[in-house]
């Protein structure tokens, strides 16, 4: 009986706010620019408005109470919206409650952290590429700061596509010799003495389980590419040295795959570590593409994402909103995670359908989450080390972008009691 009062009480709330008029923000094909609309709605909350989410209506629209400078600013930032009033309101209304759809209200712009080194460039990475083209502030972190406890003044974290075992990214075999991969070894070298750490793979264990920490006390976490993985083989490896000498100075225990703790992990399970220094692989979690249709690139790499029940499953169904629930696929040094070695307990979004790779996930830890989104870069499908910038000025309507920033605007609705 309860869900039948929704309705009713959103009406009120309509009519009793003394705004007429509200400003709808449609995320499905009429919208110009899903991405900078995301931007605008954190920026609404920044001024201390509400915006309601409205799940599945029209590809996860927004709906605010009108304000001239919440009009100026679509206007500005060339984002398509309505203004609707009275009747209209109530329909979008009446149609949420009938069919498989919901509003969430979205209450306070989270602050949000980017776990990155300082000299990281925002093209390097695609959340700091959303961030920046959506306008949306955050700040850098790295290990001294995440050591040194300041993960708890923010609601959400993103990794960079970071390597947790301290291997370097595992670029070792192609590019040891170049001026940048030297580089990223003395300067986690030097963090690590200065952290108190004898080696660089020790300081990255101490960071993630530093992570793992913040999500459970209620941080929200998102991490792409290598930062999915690695993390949990860190934390399996918590104590034994999976790291080759030629990292770290010292052989690779001889029977670390044997000591690996998959309790200690958040996502995965029972999966096979690959020590060799010259593999460009962390573990058997990952799974490559197929390279079946290489003149087809992305086209051949789809994923399919899949539908929740907005009512009774709001969580995965605001991670998911789009207006299309097919994405073409992007690859990165983590492409997509072998379904079979994911625990039981998370929750796949995305996969790519006929084959053991999924895309997308997401889970609890305490009274935090965290959602892994395997690839590099949405927009850029076979991305390679100093490739150019993605320009997202170009692909205003990516749904692979629209994924990361559906994740921001999450921690949003964090004081809402949510079934997770």
């Amino acid at each position: 009986m309860k869900r039948l009062f929704v309705p009713l009480i959103l009406v009120c709330l309509f009519f009793s706010s003394g705004h007429s008029q509200k400003i709808l923000i449609q995320m499905d094909l009429q919208q110009t620019d899903h991405l900078k609309a995301y931007g605008l709605a954190f920026w609404i909350l920044q001024k201390n408005v509400t915006v309601e989410w409205l799940l599945n209506y029209r590809g996860g629209s927004f709906l605010v109470d009108y304000y001239a400078f919440i009009e100026r600013e679509c206007r500005v930032r060339g984002i398509s919206f309505e203004i609707t009033e009275g009747a209209a309101v109530r329909k979008i209304y009446a149609q949420i409650e009938q069919e498989n759809m919901d509003s969430i209200l979205l209450e306070k712009a989270p602050s949000i952290a980017i776990y990155a080194p300082p000299n990281k460039q925002a093209w390097d990475d695609a959340v700091l590429l959303a961030l920046e083209y959506a306008e949306i502030p955050y700040s850098l972190l790295w290990d001294e700061e995440v050591l040194n406890g300041e993960l708890q003044e923010y609601d959400w974290l993103h990794l960079h596509h970071e390597d947790f075992t301290g291997q370097y990214g595992k670029f070792y075999a192609n590019y040891r010799n170049t001026d940048w991969y030297q580089d990223e070894v003395k300067k986690n070298s030097a963090m690590a003495r200065q952290m108190g750490f004898q080696k660089v793979s020790d300081l990255k264990k101490a960071v993630a389980l530093t992570i793992r920490d913040y999500m459970a006390s209620g941080g929200f976490v998102f991490a792409m590419c290598s930062a999915t993985d690695t993390i949990d083989i860190a934390l399996a490896a918590l104590n034994t040295d999976i790291v080759a000498s030629v990292f770290d100075g010292d052989p690779v225990s001889g029977d670390a795959q044997q000591k690996l703790d998959y309790t200690q992990c958040l996502a995965f399970t029972d999966f096979k570590i690959l020590p060799d220094p010259l593999v460009y692989e962390y573990s058997d979690i990952d799974i490559p593409p197929s390279y079946s249709a290489p003149l087809l690139g992305a086209e051949a790499e789809y994923f399919s994402l899949f539908e929740f029940s907005a009512k009774y499953d709001p969580v995965p169904t605001m991670l998911t909103q789009n207006h299309v629930s097919v994405i073409k696929g992007f690859m990165g040094q983590t492409t997509g995670f072998r379904k079979e070695l994911i625990k039981t307990n998370v929750l796949i979004m995305g996969e790519s359908e006929g084959t053991q790779q999924v895309k997308y996930i997401h889970g609890n830890y305490g009274k935090g989450t965290y959602t892994f989104l395997g690839g590099h870069d949405p927009e850029d499908y076979q991305h390679y080390v100093n490739d150019p910038p993605t320009e997202l000025e170009l692909h205003k309507t990516s749904p692979g972008y629209r994924l990361i920033l559906n994740n921001i605007l999450f921690p949003a609705a964090r004081k809402k009691k949510l079934k997770t």
